[in-house]
């Protein structure tokens, strides 16, 4: 079965890949390494989602494990780090609040892959 362009990204196609990490700091070398981990995720086109949350939009399934990868082969040697795929439907359906005001979840920046 041939997919079309239309069904190539939809809501249940499309993925988040979330990095949720606690990281040592108090070391200068421990900071070292927080500091390295947070910037390759911003380099790998990550965006934060809160201090130690920071997530990713990915066109498809497969493109969330490239990510994933990249996500494992940086990880620091101490600290605990999770990551999960969400599709964007579930994404969608956050519930987000700034103190007990229903908050609106920003958009992230459009991003141009080439593979």
């Amino acid at each position: 079965m041939k997919e079309n362009h239309f069904s190539r990204l939809n809501q249940y196609r499309s993925m988040w890949v979330l990095v949720f990490f606690d990281l040592p700091t108090e070391t200068k070398k421990d900071r070292k390494a927080a500091s390295r981990f947070r910037k390759n995720l911003l380099d790998g086109g990550f965006t934060m989602f809160q201090f130690s949350i920071y997530m990713r939009f990915c066109a498809s399934r497969e493109n969330a494990e490239v990510h994933i990868k990249r996500v494992k082969y940086n990880l620091p040697e101490f600290g605990k780090v999770g990551i999960l795929q969400i599709t964007d439907k579930q994404f969608g359906m956050i519930q987000l609040f700034f103190g007990q005001k229903p908050a609106e979840l920003e958009k992230p920046s459009q991003q141009l892959e080439l593979f």
